[in-house]
């Protein structure tokens, strides 16, 4: 299984969204798609239909006792596109942790002690901030997936995360990788849109997906109705350019499944 963390300590910048309709876009094209819902708001969750009375297990039992995948994943109404669902006790994780020797490798060795074939990708949305539940992520994670909203306060935030995964490479995960940063909530009629795409292509080159996702009134009502803006409105232009983004990152994980 290829693991993809998606990340940025920044709240606000799509990563929900985005997790949610990659993930669907990669299940549509045969992928078998687990998805990790490590926030604890649970927006991912609640996007994918999962009312919070059906959430029996969740990433929360992952992390703190030793719960299968297998037991905790739900299936969605997406199919191919399963998903361990968060709930509030998740809020209370970080602290719990503390008292693990391994704190850090919680999720990893959850993950490890999945031993079938039943999903080819993992997805994790991660919460917006640099805590012990994003730093579980990037250990397990074979990549990053960095979705980034198209403002000036956003390169500020993505220096600090870049020094994060700098920290995790050298500590935890050597072998962590940046898959690509998407920017998001892209505005053509704003300059300062453009100034942002410009200087974060400058600095990252090839690492930033073509793909830019538009800011969309469709994206935003989708999760109301539990459903992927895939499903909601595939035609929308922010459904047309997560399917562009999806085709991107299925282009590039076969260097991720020989670099795992």
């Amino acid at each position: 299984m290829i693991c993809i963390a998606i990340a940025n300590q920044k709240g606000g910048v799509g990563k929900t969204t985005t997790a949610i309709n990659v993930g669907t876009a990669l299940a549509a094209t045969g992928q078998r798609v687990l998805l990790l819902d490590l926030d604890p708001q649970g927006n991912a969750s609640t996007g994918l239909g999962i009312n919070r009375a059906a959430r029996e297990h969740s990433t929360y039992e992952l992390l703190v006792t030793d719960l299968t995948l297998e037991d905790a994943a739900v299936h969605t109404k997406v199919p191919g596109l399963d998903i361990v669902p968060a709930t509030q006790d998740l809020s209370g994780a970080e602290i719990e942790l503390i008292e693990f020797d391994a704190r850090t490798h919680r999720l990893d060795a959850a993950i490890e002690r999945h031993k079938g074939d039943r999903w080819d990708v993992i997805l994790i949305d991660c919460p917006p901030s640099l805590g012990l539940l994003t730093i579980n992520a990037m250990v397990a994670a074979h990549a990053l997936l960095v979705p980034l909203q198209c403002e000036f306060f956003a390169l500020e935030g993505l220096s600090q995360l870049l020094n994060t995964v700098e920290r995790i490479r050298s500590r935890f995960n050597p072998g962590l990788s940046i898959l690509g940063v998407a920017l998001t909530m892209y505005d053509r009629r704003n300059r300062l849109t453009d100034q942002v795409s410009d200087d974060v292509r400058a600095v990252l080159g090839r690492v930033v997906f073509d793909t830019v996702i538009p800011r969309n009134v469709r994206l935003s009502e989708a999760p109301s109705h539990g459903v992927p803006a895939l499903i909601y409105d595939h035609r929308c232009a922010g459904s047309e350019a997560y399917i562009a983004l999806a085709r991107e990152v299925i282009e590039r994980l076969p260097k991720l499944k020989k670099a795992a």
